[in-house]
């Protein structure tokens, strides 16, 4: 990893760390597939995903998609998953122009949230 990524991830990890984590009311657990649009590959959007989603006790994961896309499978209650969204579409180095969402089955052994390559 060179110089330049290194120092992106660092950013990115700190940037992750300055968004506030509420307490959310919301106990049901639901599971979304999310597929983000716009400039989000090549800006840390992944990494900040995966520190965010660790933050607010998430589980899944995020990869990069061909088409250009990001794909997320986040595991939590909807207010969380909502405010990650929300948090993802505020970044200022990455531009969100799409969020797809769709509800599929919860994982029950899944209990962490990390990036696939």
């Amino acid at each position: 990893m060179g110089k330049l990524s290194q120092w992106r991830d660092r950013y990115v990890m700190w940037h992750a760390g300055t968004f506030p984590v509420p307490i959310f009311e919301d106990r049901v657990i639901v599971r979304e597939r999310i597929l983000f649009d716009g400039r989000v590959q090549k800006v840390g959007f992944r990494l900040e995903i995966e520190t965010l989603a660790n933050r607010l006790s998430l589980a899944g994961f995020a990869q990069n998609v061909t088409s250009g896309q990001v794909l997320a499978e986040v595991q939590g209650t909807e207010q969380q998953i909502d405010y990650l969204i929300m948090c993802m579409c505020s970044l200022k180095r990455a531009s969100v122009t799409y969020v797809e969402r769709k509800r599929i089955a919860v994982i029950d052994e899944e209990h962490t949230f990390f990036s696939k390559f």
